[in-house]
């Protein structure tokens, strides 16, 4: 059986690590290398760093944070924000990261999914795609750059193209939930996770370790993400797995 994985979230502006609730009202969470250091002791199954405000300034991801975090960790790391080349990639995985994110980069030019998966294996290019409900299609929309600009694709459809394309993983973070702590999008996750043959990370909306043993449940998620509830020690990655394990969940 397949372990579900727990993964912390490094949203990282200027330097340090923000969160900020459907993102916007961002407040400051810490030092990037020691919260690494943190999570990577608490048991964390991988990390996901995402430069969050690279794409809407135009900005390459800070790499020597990147190569800093990279150095404390014996965990998987994924890197995100400002990469719209296959020479960004791989100044990424040379930094130390073991995967790529992309986003707005993905959207704008869908042949850079087919190109890393085609220099780097699938397995290192991960799909961020962040959806906000939209009544006038009745589905999720995807939006880019940082959640600022909507685009004119809807999520299941994007997301079995940019699985047709290569990526190997999709990051799927719910705009609607994110930061306000009542819970995963089950119903999003789970049609994007019924929709495509890759693993699926559940994003957006952390508030316990119950809303976890919804998205793997409910939602069909290989993997769910949070930031906030970690950062602010409201609980931990070692009380989460623990709970998960009490109810039946196959973790690490």
């Amino acid at each position: 059986m397949i372990t579900k994985r727990i993964i912390p979230c490094l949203d990282v502006k200027d330097g340090r690590v923000v969160k900020g609730v459907q993102f916007v009202q961002l407040r400051d969470a810490g030092d990037p290398v020691e919260l690494a250091t943190f999570y990577d002791d608490q048991g964390a199954d991988e990390l996901v760093f995402l430069d969050i405000s690279a794409s809407h300034e135009g900005r390459k991801t800070m790499v020597d944070v990147v190569e800093q975090v990279a150095a404390q960790l014996a965990i998987p790391f994924t890197v995100g924000g400002g990469i719209h080349t296959l020479d960004d990639m791989k100044k990424m995985l040379r930094a130390g990261a073991d995967k790529v994110s992309i986003n707005t980069a993905a959207v704008n030019n869908p042949n850079l999914i087919t190109e890393g998966a085609d220099f780097f294996g699938s397995q290192c290019i991960v799909v961020a795609i962040d959806a906000k409900y939209d009544e006038t299609i009745q589905s999720w929309r995807v939006y880019t750059h940082g959640g600022r600009r909507a685009t004119e694709w809807e999520v299941v459809a994007w997301a079995k193209e940019v699985v047709a394309r290569g990526a190997g993983e999709i990051l799927l973070t719910s705009m609607d939930c994110d930061g306000g702590k009542n819970g995963f999008d089950l119903a999003l996750t789970k049609t994007v996770s019924e929709a495509v043959s890759v693993p699926v990370i559940a994003s957006g909306g952390a508030g316990s370790a119950e809303h976890f043993l919804a998205a793997f449940v409910e939602g069909k998620a290989d993997a769910a993400l949070a930031a906030s509830i970690f950062h602010y020690k409201e609980t931990s990655v070692r009380e989460v797995k623990h709970y998960l394990r009490m109810q039946g969940v196959n973790v690490r």
